[in-house]
């Protein structure tokens, strides 16, 4: 017997190998390959949002970090701070910043840059975000050439804005107890307040900038009489020592008060002067002129309750 026809059967049962192609690209590298389109379009993206780079000084570089700190006009984000670190002669804080490609015209000669801090002033409260999350870097745009280099503000500029109402010029030789912000009072009434202060174009005086509100505007007239109303007036009587003051607010942060006579004057402008007296003449505190004034809703004093609430006058009105 021929033993190769033996083993032919088994031979025969034997399962044949399938030979198929593998994948040229394993599944498995399909994340890495979109985490590496994502990063790559994020960087493109980067780049393409990418404005110039300013550098700013400052005194005092508190709460300032680098890649946290940002820069903002108008509440927009604009930019961020990149480093924070003295200048080569250690008497300042150099602070490098890049804008957005969008907020690039911000770099230009006249550009005012200042750090918002939680601060507490006549005005009330202000830059309270802060608190959480952390100094800011705020600018006012100029209209210059392009610029790199800036020496950032001490405080915020002043910004002459466009407000309604009766915009007057006081002028003392020195400013002692008032601050911008500080209430100005009519009869005890707040009518208006300090907006900013300027030294005179002779240097020989200060010119202080108030706004009365629109409502209360008529009672302002070219014959008012205006003084400090800030602090304690202590005068001395026949009988004893006269002490008063406007109120608690005054007391604290300053304050102008005014009278006008009987029969009251032309209407004040806009851009009127009048002196600030230190005092007030012990007539003035006696006028009492009918004036009438339009559109001036019951308001609450702002501070503690001492005289009453100033009402419109409406000669129609019933009783």
């Amino acid at each position: 017997m021929n033993p190769e026809k033996k083993d032919e059967p088994a031979t025969r049962d034997l399962p044949h190998a399938k030979i198929s192609r593998q994948a040229r690209v394993s599944i498995i590298w399909i994340v890495p390959l979109v985490a590496a389109i994502a990063a790559g379009w994020l960087v493109l993206n980067n780049v393409r949002d990418a404005g110039p780079v300013i550098s700013i000084q400052f005194s005092d570089g508190s709460g300032l970090l680098a890649n946290q700190t940002v820069l903002k006009y108008r509440g927009v984000r604009v930019g961020e701070v990149r480093s924070v670190q003295l200048s080569k002669d250690t008497a300042r804080v150099e602070v490098e910043a890049r804008l957005k490609a969008s907020a690039k015209k911000l770099a230009r000669e006249g550009s005012v840059f200042w750090i918002v801090r939680p601060e507490v002033g006549a005005g009330g409260l202000s830059g309270l975000e802060t608190i959480v999350s952390g100094p800011y870097i705020q600018v006012q745009p100029g209209d210059g050439a392009e610029q790199k280099k800036f020496t950032g503000a001490e405080e915020p500029p002043i910004l002459k804005q466009s407000k309604a109402g009766l915009e007057i010029i006081l002028t003392t030789p020195q400013i002692t107890t008032l601050s911008a912000g500080s209430p100005v009072y009519y009869r005890g009434i707040e009518v208006g307040s300090v907006e900013y202060f300027m030294l005179h174009g002779n240097s020989t005086a200060v010119e202080i900038h108030a706004l009365i509100e629109p409502a209360f505007a008529p009672l302002v007239r070219k014959d008012s009489q205006f003084w400090n109303a800030g602090g304690i007036s202590v005068s001395l009587k026949f009988f004893g020592i006269n002490v008063s003051a406007e109120n608690f607010k005054s007391l604290v942060i300053g304050g102008i008060a005014f009278a006008t006579p009987s029969p009251p004057g032309i209407l004040a402008s806009n851009g009127c002067n009048f002196p600030l007296n230190e005092k007030a003449d012990e007539k003035w505190l006696n006028w009492s002129p009918a004036i009438e004034i339009t559109n001036a809703s019951p308001t609450t004093p702002r501070s503690p309750p001492s005289s009453i609430i100033l009402n419109s006058v409406n000669p129609n009105s019933k009783q």
